[in-house]
C-alpha cells in the first residue's frame, strides 16, 4: 500500500492524499461505508459504486468468521469473489465485537475467549489467528486485535487494558510480517491506538504504534461513551505523534459533525453504521440538516427528498412518499434512506477534500457543521 499526501489545509491539519491499493486507488479523506458481514445492509454493490460512489467498504472478522465461515470464503476465493466487490476492502479485526460481548467473553494474555451470539459455541481470537483470519479472507487492510475500554473506564482500568492491546499488537505485527496474502495481491496491516480518555496513555500508545512503522495507523476506543470535547482533544494528542506520511484511520465516528472535526485534525479515514443504521429507522442526513421522514410534516411534501442531493434517489421520490413507506414499514423505505445516507457522507468528504485542495477548508467546515447538524 501506498499513501501521498496531495495537499494540506494552511488554517488545520486537514490534509488530502491518495491511498493506492492493489484493487484501486481512494480519495482522501474518505468515507467508508460499513458492511459488516460481506454486505452493506440493504444497498446492491452497483448502488455501492454507481450511485453511493464509495471507494471502499468494511468487512468484520468476527462476523465472516463465524458465518459464512473460513472454509467457505477461501473457496471463493477470498471476500472480493464471494461478494463481488472489485474495489479495497478493511476488516476490522473483531476486538470490538467480541468486547461488547462481556457476559459472553473473558480476557487472558494469549487472547479473548467468548461465545457465540448465533450458538453460543465457544472460541478464541488471538492476535495471531486474526490476523491469519483476515489472511483467508482477503482484505487489503487488515486490523489488529485490540481492546476497546468503554469510555468511562477508570485510569487503571484503562493502564491495564493498554498494556495487554500493546503485547497483543507486537505479537499480531510479528504474524503478519512471517505470513503472505492467499490471493495473489497485496495485503497491509494497521496497528490501532487506545488509551481511553488519558493524555498519557494515548501519548504512549501513538508513540509505540509509530515506532512499529507500518503503512497506516488506527484511532481505536473513541465514540464508545466519552464526551464529544474528550474525543477531539484525544484526536489532537494522538495526531501529534502519528506520522503524517502515512494515513489516518478514524474507527467507528461519527455523525457528519464528527466527520468533519476529524478531518480538520488531521484523520483521513473514517468509518460509522450510523449512516444506515439510522436511515433504516427514518433519520436522512442532508446538506441542510437533519430530517426525521416519520414526522407527519413531511405526509403532503411532494419536493424531492433533496433536490441538488448526491443520489439519484434524492430527486427520484418525494419525501411524502418516503414518509409512506416508512410509516407503511415497506423495505423500500429502508433501501431508500440508507443509499440518500451513505451517498450524502461519501459526497462530504468529497467537499472536504476539494477545499483542502482549494484552500478554503476551514471557513467551508465552520460553516458545515451548524449546517448539516440543525434539525429540519
Amino acid at each position: 500500500m501506498d499513501f501521498r499526501l496531495e495537499a494540506k489545509d494552511s488554517s488545520s491539519n486537514a490534509r488530502a492524499g491518495l491511498i493506492t491499493t492493489d484493487h484501486g486507488v481512494i480519495e482522501t479523506p474518505i468515507f467508508m461505508p460499513v458492511g459488516t458481514v460481506g454486505s452493506v445492509k440493504a444497498v446492491h454493490m452497483r448502488e455501492l459504486e454507481n450511485e453511493i460512489k464509495a471507494q471502499i467498504i468494511l468487512g468484520n472478522t468476527y462476523h465472516l468468521y463465524l458465518r459464512p465461515g473460513i472454509d467457505i470464503l477461501e473457496k471463493a476465493g477470498g471476500l472480493h469473489k464471494f461478494n463481488g466487490w472489485k474495489k479495497p476492502i478493511l476488516t476490522d479485526s473483531g476486538g470490538f465485537q467480541v468486547f461488547s460481548l462481556a457476559a459472553n467473553r473473558k480476557l487472558k494474555e494469549e487472547g479473548a475467549y467468548f461465545r457465540s451470539h448465533i450458538d453460543g459455541s465457544k472460541h478464541l481470537f488471538t492476535p495471531e489467528n486474526v490476523v491469519d483470519i483476515q489472511r483467508s479472507i482477503g482484505s487489503d487492510i487488515m486490523m489488529a486485535l485490540d481492546e476497546c475500554p468503554p469510555g468511562d473506564s477508570d485510569y487503571q482500568y484503562a493502564k491495564k487494558s493498554l498494556a495487554l492491546t500493546l503485547r497483543w499488537l507486537q505479537r499480531g505485527w510479528d504474524r503478519f510480517k512471517s505470513t503472505e496474502s492467499k490471493y495473489g495481491y497485496d495485503q497491509t496491516f494497521f496497528p490501532i491506538v487506545q488509551g481511553c480518555v488519558y493524555k498519557d496513555l494515548r501519548m504512549e500508545s501513538a508513540k509505540f504504534v509509530s515506532d512499529l512503522g507500518a503503512d497506516g495507523n488506527a484511532i481505536g476506543g473513541l465514540a464508545v461513551g466519552e464526551p464529544t470535547e474528550k474525543m477531539y482533544e484525544m484526536i489532537e494528542v494522538v495526531n501529534e505523534i502519528l506520522p503524517e506520511n502515512k494515513p489516518r484511520y478514524l474507527m467507528g465516528v461519527g455523525t457528519p459533525a464528527n466527520i468533519l472535526e476529524a478531518i480538520e485534525r488531521g484523520v483521513d479515514m473514517m468509518d460509522c453504521v450510523m449512516p444506515t443504521r439510522n436511515g433504516r429507522n427514518g433519520m436522512l442526513f442532508t446538506k441542510n440538516g437533519i430530517m426525521n421522514m416519520r414526522n407527519k410534516k413531511w405526509a403532503d411534501d411532494f419536493s424531492p427528498i433533496e433536490s441538488d442531493g448526491a443520489a439519484e434517489v434524492d430527486r427520484l421520490y418525494s419525501r411524502a412518499y418516503l414518509r409512506h413507506l416508512f410509516i407503511s414499514q415497506e423495505i423500500l423505505a429502508m433501501q431508500i434512506a440508507s443509499i440518500h445516507n451513505l451517498a450524502f457522507y461519501l459526497w462530504l468528504v468529497g467537499e472536504a477534500r476539494r477545499h483542502i485542495i482549494g484552500g478554503d477548508f476551514k471557513q467551508w467546515k465552520d460553516e458545515m457543521v451548524v449546517r448539516v447538524m440543525q434539525r429540519l
